[in-house]
């Protein structure tokens, strides 16, 4: 009986009118015209490149932003003190979040002035808001990034030497500023990771001296490391020391 139903109703599908088909689909992309000579996409399409906005956003956030640098230094802090899982990688994945977004905020407001408030009124189309979006990022990115790693990836791709910072496509300033950004970060680590070794090598000197040499030096020196970094008020150095290495 139920088989019975299945084929009439598969029947029935094949002899429907062609306009039922045309009905039931939806134009996938539209392109109008308007006035003043842009183009306007239909709204499947809006929300088709929204959803790939979304899926590129883990990229974006670590090859256009500053949350790489912070990231990697706040990883190299946490082996300097010695503590493995304190604080949790989900607490310093949250601190680097925010601290990224308090950092990228003037370029984030120039964004939203330029591009996202005329889209928003219709002002203008897509194409030229992605535009002018982009050009905050750019000098945002191009002034972390070191000359020389740019000269190495124009140099690698063939291209001609480039006049003009404007000029540098985002296919090469995007690995030049993230090989920028972990050189950045390294040097930034080995500088919060000489006061700590000092301390690692005086506590094992003096373990040492003393015949204690089964007892691990880490877990002596690691109460003394807590208690350096908590007097000198390590954090709030560390946040300041971070968000200013990208605006002086």
């Amino acid at each position: 009986m139920i088989k019975l139903i299945f084929s009439c109703l598969i029947t029935g599908l094949l002899f429907l009118p062609e306009t039922v088909y045309a009905a039931v689909g939806i134009d996938a992309i539209t392109v109008t015209s308007n006035p003043k000579g842009g183009e306007t996409y239909t709204v499947t399409i809006q929300i088709l490149a929204l959803m790939t906005m979304l899926t590129l956003l883990p990229a974006l956030l670590l090859s256009m932003t500053s949350f790489t640098r912070i990231m990697i230094v706040l990883g190299l802090l946490r082996q300097a003190i010695g503590a493995a899982q304190a604080p949790s990688n989900q607490v310093l994945l949250g601190l680097s979040l925010f601290l990224t977004i308090f950092i990228m905020m003037p370029v984030l407001e120039k964004v939203n002035e330029a591009a996202v408030q005329p889209y928003m009124e219709e002002k203008i189309d897509a194409v030229t808001a992605l535009q002018r979006a982009s050009e905050p990022f750019k000098q945002f990115m191009l002034k972390q990034t070191r000359e020389t790693d740019l000269d190495t990836f124009v140099r690698i791709s063939g291209r001609e030497q480039i006049d003009k910072p404007e000029d540098v496509p985002f296919s090469l300033l995007v690995p030049a500023y993230v090989t920028s950004e972990l050189k950045t970060a390294f040097q930034i680590g080995f500088l919060i990771f000489l006061p700590f070794l000092v301390i690692d090598l005086v506590v094992a000197s003096v373990l040492m001296s003393m015949g204690m040499m089964m007892l691990s030096p880490m877990i002596v020196s690691l109460p003394f490391k807590i208690m350096l970094f908590v007097l000198a008020d390590g954090w709030t150095m560390v946040m300041e020391m971070l968000a200013a290495s990208f605006y002086v």
